[in-house]
């Protein structure tokens, strides 16, 4: 398990680069339609080879999981970015944010239905905790509140939330086979979504300013297609499968975390103190969880102190 945390903290650094590379393109009129397409479409193309590659002669093992494939790409990569992106043209990033990153609340909730049991007091306090140390992290100033918004903010976390149950779910697929083929799918939707309109679509090729350098537009749009898609869900759905959907959920918060130092080294945006109080908070209901979690094989069924206190140990 330790190495599956050591590959979730990578993935979460990789997924934390897209915020800052992306900016710029946004500066000079890319909507986040076009990003996230762009995004996608161009990971899926890095990708689909390395499947295809891992997974050569045994296509009939591909087509046999074809559901947990699509559902990958549909749910965990398009459903999670497109209603993230429809929340934020409606109610502020940060609370976007923070209705994204309740999944791993909502995995301890669904863990607590199919077990039928509460969780565990160190699964309380490791959720507390890491939820604390989000909203120190997020800067909720000035945030704005929409119905509609907050719907869309949901369905996001509901999107997240697959990502980590679908990824750590038992396969006999490669693990490098799920995003290689569910990227693709990915792609089709977003693609769709933008050719009916659903997902507003302006991508101007110019150049932009990165790091005071003016630099080509496909610069900043590489380093999020190599680094925070192709290589954080290369590393991600490696690392779900030793961790198991709830722990691995909850390292993705520090996602958050190095979003703000990648800021702070690239733009200068210096984190503030009640931000590196949040992030140590994350990281201690990581821990919190880790204990609890203990040796436990990847999935959702109970946490071991859980399953001994239902049987009155």
């Amino acid at each position: 398990m330790g190495l599956g945390i050591v590959l979730g903290l990578a993935a979460s650094l990789a997924f934390a680069t897209s915020g800052t590379f992306a900016r710029p393109l946004f500066a000079l009129g890319w909507t986040p339609g076009a990003a996230v397409f762009w995004r996608v479409t161009c990971a899926a193309v890095l990708l689909l080879p390395v499947g295809l590659w891992v997974m050569r002669g045994r296509l009939r093992e591909v087509l046999a999981e074809w559901r947990t494939l699509v559902a990958f790409g549909a749910l965990a990569v398009a459903i999670a970015q497109l209603m993230y992106f429809a929340a934020v043209t409606r109610i502020s990033v940060s609370v976007a944010l923070l209705l994204e990153y309740m999944a791993p609340v909502a995995l301890v909730l669904l863990a607590s239905v199919r077990s039928r049991h509460a969780p565990s007091r160190l699964v309380v306090a490791g959720t507390l905790t890491s939820v604390v140390g989000l909203l120190c992290v997020l800067d909720l100033t000035g945030a704005r509140l929409d119905a509609l918004g907050v719907t869309f903010g949901l369905l996001a976390m509901v999107g997240a939330a697959g990502y980590f149950v679908i990824g750590s779910r038992p396969t006999r697929l490669h693990p490098l086979a799920l995003p290689g083929f569910g990227l693709p799918v990915g792609a089709v939707v977003l693609g769709l979504a933008i050719l009916v309109g659903a997902l507003p679509y302006s991508a101007p090729l110019v150049d932009v300013d990165l790091m005071g350098t003016r630099v080509g537009w496909w610069v900043p749009l590489a380093v999020i297609v190599i680094c925070a898609t192709a290589l954080a869900y290369a590393l991600g759905v490696a690392a779900m499968p030793l961790m198991g959907e709830r722990l691995s959920s909850f390292v993705s918060l520090s996602e958050v975390l190095f979003a703000a130092l990648v800021a702070a080294i690239v733009l200068g945006e210096l984190p503030t103190p009640m931000q590196l109080v949040g992030g140590a908070l994350i990281i201690g209901g990581v821990v919190l969880i880790r204990r609890a979690s203990g040796t436990a094989p990847a999935g959702i069924p109970a946490l071991p102190d859980e399953v001994e206190a239902a049987e009155g140990r």
